[in-house]
């Protein structure tokens, strides 16, 4: 369920990405920043898998928390985290060209 969610938030967040961009641009600035995100994801999910694989057994810390869903799990919380600089260095660079 959990990896279910991480699912449906990423393509959520792919829907969300293509819309904004293709409204402040055009409709290949939102496949560009759709297909930016594939490879973050794709790329991302490769190494925290590898990271996981060095922390957690086989079976997982639980019957519902293998070590896909951990290493999903940790792919969110990077991305999230590089996502979030990455807002806060638009808005930054924004206020300044604004003043």
């Amino acid at each position: 369920m959990i990896t279910l969610f991480i699912f449906f938030a990423h393509t959520v967040g792919a829907a969300i990405l293509f819309t904004k961009r293709w409204q402040e641009s055009d409709w290949k600035e939102g496949l560009l920043a759709v297909g930016f995100l594939f490879i973050i994801f794709s790329v991302g999910w490769s190494i925290a898998t590898f990271i996981i694989k060095f922390l957690v057994s086989e079976k997982g810390l639980a019957v519902w928390l293998d070590r896909d869903t951990l290493s999903l799990l940790l792919l969110t919380v990077m991305e999230s985290s590089f996502f979030s600089i990455q807002m806060k260095r638009k808005k930054r660079k924004r206020a300044i060209q604004v003043s």
